[in-house]
């Protein structure tokens, strides 16, 4: 029997991300860095350090894998079935909780000029 994703919630902002910049295929640490910072528009970025920590994270939980394959010292990861399972669930999670802001008149507030987000 497969492990309940509801288990492994709620993930980290840094272990989101990871697992959504796997959605397309294998990426090495430092393509998950660039998909994180590039799809978040530097909001986020993710240090080596921190990378590192949360992939060990992962891979010991199921959730991702290391490819075995390398090239020029980088080692490849690739997105599981249970870890494309959690993300969705941590993604209807998620999705709930902004409903439930919604509804409570809670929106978000524009970004100031010269933001990085404007």
């Amino acid at each position: 029997m497969a492990p309940d994703p509801l288990r492994f919630l709620p993930l980290s902002a840094h272990q989101f991300h990871i697992l959504l910049a796997l959605t397309d295929g294998e990426r090495h640490g430092y393509g998950v860095i660039q998909d994180v910072e590039q799809r978040t528009n530097g909001d986020l970025r993710l240090g080596t350090g921190t990378l590192y920590t949360a992939i060990a994270r992962l891979a010991t939980l199921g959730l991702i894998a290391d490819t075995g394959r390398e090239d020029d010292r980088r080692r490849y990861y690739r997105l599981l079935p249970l870890g494309r399972a959690v993300l969705q669930a941590e993604t209807r999670r998620l999705e709930a909780l902004v409903r439930h802001a919604h509804a409570r008149g809670v929106r978000p507030s524009p970004a100031p000029a010269g933001s990085r987000r404007s």
